[in-house]
C-alpha cells in the first residue's frame, strides 16, 4: 500500500483530532479601514415587528459589538464545489451533466447537489434514490461514487427520501464591529426626452418614464416623492475574518456497508476531498462579490493565518498542509476508492411533471420538506 495513502490515518482514526480549524485574517484590498459590501437578504414575510427587514445581516450583541455575515456558509460552498469541474481537480469526482434544454448545468453547480430537481429529473433519478436510500441503510459508498462533493458540503434529499449528508467543510466570513454606510445616486437620462420633444409630457404619474430610463431617476424613490439610501457597504473597525471548519468526526461516521477496507476507502477518499476544497484559496482570496475583494491581513495579530488540528480534550496542533498536497493525497484516494463515471444525462419532462404532481412518479404520495442546502 502506498505511504502517501496512508499519510492523514491518523486523523480518521477514533483516537484522532475532532476537526481541522483554518481562521484567516482579512482586509479590503483597499486596507483595513476600507469599505466591503457583505451578501444582503430579502425581507421576511410577514407584518410582525421583529422580522427581518432585508439588506445586509448584522448581529448586535449583548455588550453591543456588531458581528456582519459577510459570506454564508452555502455561499462559501457554492465558490468552492464548481472548481471540481476545472481540469486541475476534474479526475477526483464525477462529472455529470444535466443538459436542460439550451443549457448545460454541472452537478457541481446544483444548488441542491445530489437532491436537485435538476438532476433528480432525469435517468439518474432511480440510482440516486437507491444511493441516498442506501445511505439511510448506513452505506454512503453508493452516493460518493455519483456526486461525492455532496457528501463533503451535505446534501438532503428532502423531496423524497430525506435523506441527510451533513456539511464535512463549512466556512463564513464575518466583519466585525462593523460601521454601516450608506448612498444616494441619481439616474440621469442620455437626453432630456419630454423637453426635446422626443416623448410627450406623461399624463399623471411619471413612474412608467421613471421605469424606463426616459427621466430623472434619483435611486430608492419611493411613490411619494421620498427617497431611502441605499446599502453603502461597511467599515469593519474590528476586521473581516473567515472561520472554516472540517469535521474529522463526521468523515469517521461514514460507512460502506459492513465492508471495513471499503469504508477505509471510502473515508480516505472523501477526506482528500475534503482536504482541496479546505485548504482551495477561491473561497476567501480575491472577488466575492462587487465592492467585496478580499485578501490576508498580513499584519493581523497574533498571525494572519492559523491551521490546528483540534482534539477531543481541547489540544490544539499546528499543522502545515499546502493545497499542492491536498491535491496529491486526493488523486491517490480517489485512484483507490475509484471515480465514478463522467455522464450526461437530458432533463426529462414527463419526469418533471411527475414530480410536481400529487403523486410521485411511482405513484406514491410525495413527501414534504423543507427547502435544504
Amino acid at each position: 500500500m502506498s505511504d502517501l495513502l496512508k499519510k492523514y490515518d491518523a486523523w480518521l482514526s477514533d483516537e484522532g483530532p475532532a476537526a481541522l480549524v483554518i481562521r484567516e485574517h482579512l482586509m479590503p484590498v483597499e486596507g483595513r479601514d476600507g469599505v466591503l459590501f457583505p451578501a444582503t437578504f430579502a425581507a421576511e414575510q410577514g407584518n410582525a415587528d421583529d422580522r427581518f427587514r432585508g439588506g445586509y445581516n448584522i448581529d448586535t450583541l449583548s455588550d453591543t459589538r456588531s458581528v456582519c455575515l459577510v459570506d454564508s456558509v452555502g455561499s462559501q460552498a457554492n465558490r468552492v464545489e464548481p472548481e471540481f469541474g476545472k481540469p486541475k481537480y476534474a479526475g477526483l469526482v464525477p462529472q455529470i451533466v444535466v443538459k436542460a434544454g439550451e443549457k448545460e448545468v454541472s452537478l457541481l453547480q446544483a444548488g441542491h447537489r445530489a437532491g436537485d430537481a435538476i438532476v433528480r429529473c432525469t435517468e439518474l433519478k432511480h440510482e440516486l434514490q437507491k444511493a441516498f436510500s442506501a445511505l439511510l441503510r448506513g452505506n454512503a459508498g453508493p452516493i460518493a461514487g455519483i456526486a461525492p462533493t455532496s457528501v463533503v458540503f451535505g446534501a438532503w434529499d428532502s423531496r423524497d427520501t430525506q435523506a441527510k449528508l451533513p456539511r464535512v467543510v463549512s466556512s463564513t466570513i464575518r466583519a466585525f464591529n462593523v460601521e454601516r454606510l450608506t448612498r444616494h445616486a441619481q439616474y440621469i437620462p442620455a437626453t432630456a426626452y419630454v423637453n426635446d420633444g422626443l416623448l410627450p409630457e406623461p399624463t399623471g404619474s411619471d413612474s412608467a418614464y421613471a421605469e424606463r430610463g426616459f427621466i430623472h431617476q434619483p435611486v430608492g424613490r419611493k411613490p411619494d416623492g421620498k427617497t431611502d439610501p441605499t446599502h453603502g457597504g461597511v467599515i469593519a473597525t474590528g476586521g473581516v475574518r473567515r472561520d472554516a471548519t472540517l469535521s474529522l468526526a463526521a468523515v469517521r461516521l461514514l460507512h460502506a456497508g459492513l465492508d471495513a477496507a471499503r469504508t477505509t476507502d471510502l473515508r480516505r477518499y472523501i477526506l482528500g476531498l475534503a482536504l482541496t476544497a479546505f485548504t482551495h484559496p477561491s473561497a476567501y482570496i480575491g472577488y466575492l462579490r462587487q465592492g467585496c475583494t478580499l485578501v490576508l491581513d498580513p499584519e493581523a495579530a497574533p498571525m494572519p493565518r492559523e491551521f490546528v488540528a483540534v482534539y477531543p480534550d481541547g489540544r490544539r496542533a499546528t499543522q502545515d498542509l499546502s493545497h499542492a498536497e491536498a491535491i496529491e493525497f486526493a488523486r491517490a484516494a480517489a485512484k483507490a476508492f475509484g471515480v465514478g463515471s463522467d455522464r450526461t444525462v437530458e432533463f426529462n419532462k414527463e419526469l418533471a411533471k411527475q414530480d410536481v404532481s400529487a403523486d410521485g412518479a411511482d405513484g406514491g404520495p410525495k413527501k414534504k420538506g423543507k427547502k435544504g442546502k
